[in-house]
């Protein structure tokens, strides 16, 4: 084997032994190098209950690692002269219209954002009685202006995902098979909801086996890809070869994500900058049932892509761990969790603040009392009170988590926690309250609502 590769003759061992420490069902991986495929190796389970195994001609979920794809895809318009990558988008926005350069590096002012729903029938499927699916047009709002700080947003891919139908009459689907999965030779590229066949797909699972049906969201440009890992990792070698090379080379223009350590964020991938100047790229992804890697080493000319089939990330990120030592010992681990903000202590000095959340179509009273030894008391709405520990963070002054919920229909839904992310400014706490479910180690995973809110220091 050439570029290293001898190095992996126990691939075999590492991940059986992955999945057998982690009780993920199966992963498969693929190492391409120049821009054609080595190594395509599959091991466990595509479908326990059924028997059947994974090979390297099963498809994933890709999750976020589908951003990739967006991201090729809006660059391809841009050289067609069918969209301007630094126009701001037409259309309302909250705050300054973001440009498709900005929404590309997540820097376009939207908060994090998901839904997830599920095929009816299945626990966590619908909605209570009286409740309708989750509208995104109702979160569509920029808690900041455009072009400042880093903030990893599927609102931004959704917005991406308009403007792609929008310029060119196509769904995003169908754009991305014609213009990229086509030309690459991606033969198990598929897009959507469910794997559509013929190929066979992995079946997803929570972290304790049980299977996840059919999953929807609002935001397909962001997360609706499938493929094999083959599909991946000639994605990740071949791709940057369609656009124009100004444009392939944007690609890689990332400004700095903070407390990132050297990673950037570009035009659809993190991008690290080694000591000797190399560049390593990748995208992940995380969902119900999907835990999806790519990785391009443009200076050894491989690329590695891991995709596994359940919510824990464990076995993912031992296989990738695995892969780098031998081929990129330089790899920085942050490229598994490029968006986690490390956290700091609470410094804030005690103090009692009371104001609102924003939600669509009402308002919900909030009230925070800081109290000493890193300790937050929280009032929100009629709950009775609860004091749970906070840390702080390089953005944030204030950061929690408190089981209670906010009383909206779609909180109600399956969002049972919410958590508090505020900064001081002139005495004032001013940020967001986000209504989440923290795993799927109960139930199947939940919508992620950020609200703003904002609260004024108790006299």
């Amino acid at each position: 084997m050439l570029n290293g590769l001898e190095s992996l003759d126990s691939l075999d061992e590492v991940c059986g032994r992955v999945l057998a420490e982690t009780g993920c069902p199966s992963v498969s991986v693929a190492v391409a190098a120049g821009e054609e495929l080595v190594l395509a190796r599959a091991y466990g389970w595509a479908d326990v209950a059924a028997g059947r195994a994974a090979t390297p001609g099963t498809a994933y979920g890709l999750a976020s690692t589908t951003k990739a794809f967006t991201a090729l895809a809006v660059c391809l318009a841009a050289d067609r002269g069918l969209l301007d990558l630094d126009a701001p988008l037409p259309g309302r926005f909250e705050r300054t219209a973001p440009t498709a350069r900005q929404l590309l590096r997540h820097r376009g002012g939207f908060p994090a954002y998901y839904d997830f729903r599920y095929t009816p029938g299945s626990p966590d499927a619908a909605p209570a009685p009286g409740y309708g699916p989750i509208d995104i047009d109702r979160y569509r709002r920029q808690l900041h202006e455009p072009g400042g700080e880093f903030e990893y947003a599927n609102l931004g891919y959704h917005e991406l995902g308009r403007l792609l139908t929008a310029v060119t009459g196509r769904e995003v689907g169908a754009l991305l098979r014609e213009w990229i999965a086509e030309p690459l030779g991606l033969d198990g590229f598929a897009f959507g909801a469910a794997h559509p066949g013929p190929g066979p797909a992995a079946v997803r699972y929570t972290p304790d086996g049980r299977v996840y049906p059919t999953c929807h969201t609002g935001h397909p440009a962001a997360t609706a890809g499938w493929a094999t890992a083959a599909d991946v990792a000639l994605f990740a070698r071949r791709s940057l070869g369609l656009p124009a090379p100004g444009t392939a080379a944007a690609v890689h223009d990332a400004p700095a994500i903070l407390g990132a350590g050297s990673l950037g964020y570009g035009l659809g991938r993190v991008v690290q900058r080694t000591a000797d100047g190399a560049v390593i790229s990748s995208h992940g992804g995380g969902m119900g049932g999907v835990a999806s890697m790519m990785i391009d080493l443009p200076g050894r000319g491989l690329s590695v892509a891991v995709l596994a089939n359940s919510t824990d990330k464990s076995a993912r990120d031992a296989v990738v761990a695995y892969l780098m030592g031998a081929l990129a010992p330089e790899f920085d681990p942050r490229h598994c969790a490029p968006g986690v903000e490390p956290d700091l202590p609470l410094t804030l000095a005690p103090g009692t603040w009371s104001g609102q959340v924003s939600a669509p179509g009402a308002t919900v009273p909030l009230t925070v009392a800081v109290l000493p030894e890193g300790r937050v008391e929280v009032r929100l709405a009629d709950h009775p009170p609860v004091t749970v520990p906070a840390v702080a963070s390089a953005r944030w002054d204030v950061r929690l988590v408190t089981p209670l919920q906010l009383p909206t229909p779609d909180a109600l839904f399956n969002s049972p926690a919410t958590g508090l992310e505020l900064r001081l400014r002139d005495g004032d706490l001013t940020g967001r309250a986000t209504a989440f479910k923290g795993g799927d180690r109960e139930g199947l995973l939940g919508p992620y609502l950020p609200h703003p809110c904002e609260l004024r220091r108790a006299a």
